[in-house]
C-alpha cells in the first residue's frame, strides 16, 4: 500500500474503473489518500473494486449515455463540493471491421464509446473542477493512435481523435487552470483483448497467460504491461510533478513504437543486415572462383 498520499483531500473520477487500467488507477488514488468515485457499466465490478480500498464510491456509468455522465459528475461535484480529477479510461476494442466492411453503426458505436464520451466527460466535469487548484483531466488514448496496425480502424481513428480533442480541451480550459494530457498505452494484459474478440469465459485467463507470454518478447522492455504501469502514468499527470504539462501525452507501451523490430532486437536482420549478408556472400563465392574451386 503506497502511504505517500499526494491526493490526501482530493476527489477523483474514474471511468472504466471495474477492471484493468481503471481498476488499478482506482487503487492508487485511494492508496494515496483521493476519495475515487469508480465508475463502470456494471455496478458489481465497480463494488467489486471499492471492496478492495477505501474511501471508494462505486457508481453505475455508461459512458454512451451523456445523462449517465451527467448523474456521474453531479454526484461527485456536488457530494464532495468538486472534482480534482478526472480520468477518462472506459472503453472497449470497438467494431473490428476494416474501412471497407464497417457499417456506420458500428463506426458511431466505437466513437460514441471512445470519443464522444471523453469529450462529454471533460464537458460535466469541468465546471466542477474550475475552483479546485491543481486540477486535471487525462484521457486514455493509445498507441493505435500513432499509426495503422495496432488496433482495428475505428478504434484508432477514434484514439487519434482523443490526442486532439485532449489538446483543445487543454486550450479551452487553460484559463481555469484546468491541465488536460492523455495516456498512450501500449499492449498492456488486461481484458480488453479478451473481449474484442468474445472470448469464452473458460478461455479468458489461458488467453490472458498467453498475451503475457507473447507480450514479453514485443518491445525491448522485456516484459508484459500491466495496468499499473499506466495507473503510475495517470498518478504523475495529476500530481503536482506535472504540474507543467497540459495538452501532452504519455506512450507508456515497453518502447515497442520506438522503431522496427531490428532496431532494438539483435536477432532480427533488417535491411542493411541483409544486403551486409548479400555482399559477403557475394565476396566468398568471387573468392572461391579465383581460388578455382
Amino acid at each position: 500500500m503506497n502511504t505517500s498520499a499526494r491526493f490526501s483531500g482530493k476527489c477523483a473520477v474514474i471511468t472504466g474503473a471495474g477492471s484493468g487500467i481503471g481498476r488499478a488507477a482506482t487503487l492508487l488514488f485511494a492508496s494515496e489518500g483521493a476519495t475515487v468515485y469508480a465508475a463502470d457499466i456494471d455496478l458489481d465490478r465497480a463494488k467489486a473494486v471499492a471492496a478492495e480500498g477505501s474511501n471508494i464510491i462505486a457508481v453505475a456509468c455508461d459512458v454512451c449515455d451523456t445523462a449517465q455522465i451527467k448523474a456521474l459528475m453531479d454526484k461527485a461535484g456536488g457530494e464532495q463540493s468538486g472534482i480534482d480529477y478526472l480520468f477518462n479510461n472506459a472503453g472497449a476494442g470497438g467494431d473490428r471491421a476494416p474501412i471497407d466492411e464497417i457499417e456506420p453503426e458500428g463506426w458511431d458505436r466505437t466513437f460514441d464509446l471512445l470519443m464522444r464520451s471523453v469529450a462529454m466527460g471533460i464537458r460535466y466535469a469541468s465546471p466542477y473542477m474550475k475552483t479546485r487548484k491543481g486540477a486535471a483531466v487525462v484521457n486514455t488514448s493509445s498507441i493505435a493512435a500513432v499509426g495503422p496496425g495496432y488496433s482495428p480502424t475505428a478504434y484508432a481513428v477514434a484514439k487519434a481523435g482523443v490526442l486532439h480533442l485532449t489538446k483543445c480541451a487543454a486550450t479551452d480550459l487553460s484559463r481555469y487552470g484546468i491541465r488536460v494530457n492523455a495516456v498512450q498505452p501500449g499492449f498492456i494484459n488486461t481484458n480488453i483483448f479478451t473481449a474484442s474478440v468474445e472470448m469464452p469465459t473458460q478461455l479468458v485467463e489461458p488467453a490472458k497467460a498467453l498475451i503475457h507470454e507473447m507480450s514479453t518478447n514485443a518491445q525491448p522492455v522485456m516484459r508484459a504491461g500491466m495496468p499499473e504501469d499506466i495507473a503510475n502514468a495517470v498518478a504523475f499527470l495529476c500530481s503536482e510533478a506535472a504540474s507543467f504539462m497540459t495538452g501532452a501525452s504519455l506512450i507508456v507501451d515497453g518502447g515497442i513504437t520506438v522503431g522496427p523490430r531490428h532496431s532494438w532486437d539483435p536477432e532480427a536482420p533488417g535491411m542493411f543486415d541483409a544486403l551486409t549478408a548479400l555482399a559477403e556472400s557475394a565476396e566468398a563465392e568471387g573468392a572461391a572462383v579465383g581460388d578455382g574451386k
